[in-house]
């Protein structure tokens, strides 16, 4: 048993450890003042944001990108609220300036489907004016030169596909920092898989790239039976077709930020979603460091009642936690730095102490059970 313990710890801290490696070979991209150039199709599908999306509007409102190079394309997915109503009253306001009325596009998700934000997007994008595609959510808040960054990114760059940095929005309570923690180590292994060449993270809610690259690679067809992945199995596609045109922006003003749940229980439904389409990883890669990870955590619990029944020394038990702490820490650190939320590591201890019971509990009843989200069920 002991030997499993450190095969898994050295595992652990060698995957760690390239992600810190690989985090400071992806370079700062710092925001020039360059014409702007591209064209842009926000994409933002939405089902009963109606709490959400005035804070999103009044972001997408103050981009200082020049209006008539981007359009925002909202798709309405059986929304029983009145977001339709908020997105319509906003973005066709009198009161809005000439000079910052954006050109919009409401149109609803056409069909019922397993994957219905899969749907969504592809229906945004057949209807799609502009070149690049730009996916995010309903509940998030862009920053004011997020246009600008990509726009300056690519002329310089280049690329087919573009990941880059999401966080949440931070509250005073554990709950939020907890999220924000895991969100932030998220972050850390995407851009550390990015600068290792390990392409295999990314998020949806700051997502780019060509509509020409989206239907060569036939957008999603092949995980359009699993309902959440619309950012992963297309980032996983369009790397394995050209590898060296996906890129991530690494750029602090870039950084989208979203909400993170409010409670436990919708926090478990999250993460069972998210959990849900790991199976269908084609990735080796990622699905070697979920696995590290995720038996990481669980010898950490079982260690716990091997050493209280004092079949191995709590000594034993110590040093993997401490390896863990530090490493897992330094990561947060680099990666907090980045995003200029260090203050969220005070949370640190307690969230460390918490994080290996609830990651083994969602890995467990996620093998065995459906989930619910946004209304609706979702089957195993």
């Amino acid at each position: 048993m002991i030997l499993i313990l450190l095969f898994v710890t050295l595992s652990y801290l060698i995957l760690i450890g390239s992600f810190i490696i690989g985090f400071n070979k992806v370079s700062t991209f710092i925001l020039e003042d360059v014409p702007a150039k591209t064209k842009f199709s926000i994409v933002i599908p939405f089902r009963n944001e109606a709490e959400h999306l005035p804070q999103l509007l009044q972001s997408v409102l103050a981009l200082h990108y020049p209006k008539h190079l981007f359009e925002i394309i909202f798709v309405d997915d059986d929304s029983n609220d009145n977001s339709v109503t908020i997105i319509q009253n906003t973005l066709n306001s009198e009161q809005t300036p000439i000079n910052s009325k954006i050109h919009f596009q409401l149109i609803s998700n056409p069909k019922k489907s397993n994957s219905p934000k899969k749907t969504a997007i592809t229906s945004a994008i057949k209807t799609a004016k502009h070149p690049w595609i730009i996916t995010t959510d309903a509940d998030c808040q862009l920053p004011k030169f997020w246009l600008d960054s990509f726009n300056a990114y690519i002329l310089k760059h280049n690329p087919v596909c573009i990941a880059a940095p999401v966080t949440y929005t931070s509250t005073s309570t554990f709950l939020n920092h907890f999220q924000t923690l895991d969100i932030l180590s998220l972050q850390g292994a995407t851009i550390g898989g990015f600068g290792l060449k390990k392409r295999f993270m990314c998020n949806g809610a700051n997502f780019a790239y060509k509509k020409a690259t989206f239907n060569a690679v036939n957008g999603f067809n092949g995980n359009t039976k699993i309902a959440s992945g619309d950012d992963i199995f297309l980032l996983e596609k369009i790397a394995k077709a050209q590898p060296n045109l996906v890129h991530y922006l690494k750029c602090q003003k870039a950084i989208v930020k979203t909400h993170a749940q409010p409670n436990w229980t919708l926090l478990i439904a999250q993460r069972m979603r998210w959990a849900a389409k790991t199976s269908a990883y084609s990735n080796v890669f990622g699905k070697l460091t979920g696995l590290v990870v995720l038996l990481t955590n669980a010898l950490i619990l079982m260690g716990l009642i091997l050493a209280i029944i004092a079949i191995i020394n709590f000594k034993t038990l110590f040093y993997m936690g401490f390896i863990k702490f530090n490493i897992d820490f330094y990561l947060l650190y680099i990666t907090a730095s980045f995003y200029k939320q260090k203050a969220i590591l005070k949370s640190y201890i307690l969230g460390f102490l918490v994080y290996p019971f609830f990651s083994v509990y969602v890995a467990c009843i996620s093998m065995f059970s459906g989930y619910t989200w946004k209304g609706r069920q979702f089957k195993k």
